[in-house]
């Protein structure tokens, strides 16, 4: 049997590959694994500025002195609408490589990035309006959407064996626009600029990395919009379950990386440039070891690292916890920059759950082979989308509660005392479903008559 080719072919809106069947090893190796790579590098460069884009008010706020007439409160309030589109914006961004292909959509999700980054270089002043800036934050929030369209596309070039790497290196990568743009505020409120020097970095960049996906991706013809999935993974229990336990993950890692430095200043009197040189570097360990929590669960299996990932995520938290109400500030970075790589190995590791769960449903239901592995493609990439903005609302509600929290006690220690109560339950979630065993009978996904052969998500 020959392995089908990567046929490359021209057509209107841009390069699509005919045939495309990772599971099938000879093709991957003379073939497909190449073509993979090279969308997942400029994939990851796109998402990357996306990200800095989406997370770009959380340094402005920095900038923004007395004489722009904030309370600490409306700078929260600032942030958290940013995260809140980003969110939102996620579901249809998921659904838009199908319609248009994944090369064709990250040229456009590219290109939209300027409007937020135009928009702010101009209003950017003392003076302006909080309603304008307000809405300004929310056009940042396109940003977040390309999350889940480079997740959504890469998923389809890699087989599933190598889907924990590819989708950690790629959310990984993207993850790191955080740090990234906060070290290149550090960079230029060292240097005494304005925060129109950093907009001004980034235009020419956003432009780039548009101009690089037309010339260097493609499109899957084969990748299409499933309404029949989309609505079976809505309906499945485990979308929605794996929804809750990002939000503790990914929705930490973004919430965090929108308020640290704006709770540095708040709550221990840092300047723009003392809580700039901190910032960036918990964002930036938990960016770089997600690829090391995905490549942990393809070799341990996702719920085991998950599970105990939330046990450290809890224990850093308990120090925090300590740390703020003792006003110690070594102590309370240290904890909050371990809390950040522990978001960053628990993102990748839930994430590598996704298609586990539903190539381990599909072999359940009695299917083998290529059908199982397309029908795990379905489900998962239908739910991820979902998973991911339900997961990106995890950052909205830290930030509410930062805000809340610095109201009415005037530090963050209420809000963190919340976080550890969360933390815990998302580790009972995690046992409970996807490690006590026997899990086919217990879980609410599969009936009785899909439980043959025995489902074990604890592989997962």
């Amino acid at each position: 049997m020959t392995a089908p080719s990567s046929s490359i072919a021209p057509r209107k809106g841009g390069r699509w590959i005919e045939q495309w069947d990772p599971e099938d090893e000879t093709f991957w190796k003379e073939t497909g694994e190449k073509v993979a790579r090279r969308n997942l590098f400029f994939s990851v460069l796109s998402e990357h500025i996306g990200f800095s884009i989406w997370t770009l008010w959380s340094v402005m706020v920095l900038f923004m002195g007395p004489e722009y007439g904030l309370t600490p409160a409306d700078k929260f309030f600032i942030i958290s609408m940013a995260t809140l589109v980003g969110a939102i914006v996620r579901v249809p961004y998921t659904f838009a490589v199908a319609r248009f292909g994944g090369r064709n959509w990250t040229i456009v999700s590219a290109s939209m990035l300027l409007i937020p980054t135009i928009a702010a270089f101009i209003v950017m002043e003392p003076g302006t309006s909080f309603g304008t800036f307000l809405v300004c934050a929310m056009l940042a929030g396109v940003g977040g959407g390309n999350f889940a369209s480079s997740m959504t596309n890469i998923n389809s070039f890699f087989p599933l064996r190598k889907k924990g790497w590819a989708l950690g290196l790629n959310a990984g990568g993207g993850n790191i626009g955080v740090p990234v743009v906060q070290l290149v505020a550090l960079a230029v409120i060292g240097a005494s600029g304005g925060p129109r020097v950093l907009l001004g970095i980034y235009i020419p960049l956003i432009v780039v990395a548009a101009v690089l996906g037309a010339f260097y991706m493609d499109n899957i013809t084969s990748v299409k919009n499933d309404t029949g999935a989309a609505k079976e993974a809505v309906k499945d229990p485990h979308t929605w379950i794996m929804s809750f336990l990002y939000i503790g993950t990914f929705g930490s890692f973004i919430g965090y990386s929108f308020a640290f430095g704006l709770v540095l200043q708040t709550q221990f009197g840092r300047t723009p440039l003392e809580s700039a040189y901190v910032t960036f570097i918990g964002p930036l360990l938990g960016s770089l070891i997600r690829p090391v929590g995905g490549w942990l669960a393809d070799k341990y299996g996702g719920a085991k690292i998950t599970l105990w990932n939330f046990v450290g995520m809890g224990a850093a938290t308990a120090v925090i916890v300590v740390a703020s109400m003792e006003k110690s500030l070594p102590l309370f970075t240290t904890a909050f920059i371990v809390l950040f790589v522990l978001t960053g190995l628990g993102n990748g590791s839930t994430f590598k759950m996704i298609p586990g769960i539903f190539h381990a449903k599909a072999t359940a239901m009695g299917l083998t082979g290529e059908e199982a592995a397309s029908y795990g493609r379905r489900l998962s990439g239908a739910s991820m989308g979902l998973i991911g903005a339900v997961g990106a609302l995890g950052g909205l509600g830290i930030n509410l509660a930062f805000r809340q929290s610095f109201l009415s006690v005037g530090s963050g220690t209420g809000a963190f005392v919340a976080f550890l109560a969360f933390y815990a339950v998302c580790f009972g979630v995690t046992w409970a479903v996807y490690l006590r065993r026997p899990a086919a009978a217990e879980s609410p996904a599969v009936t009785a008559s899909e439980a043959k052969p025995q489902l074990n998500y604890a592989e997962v």
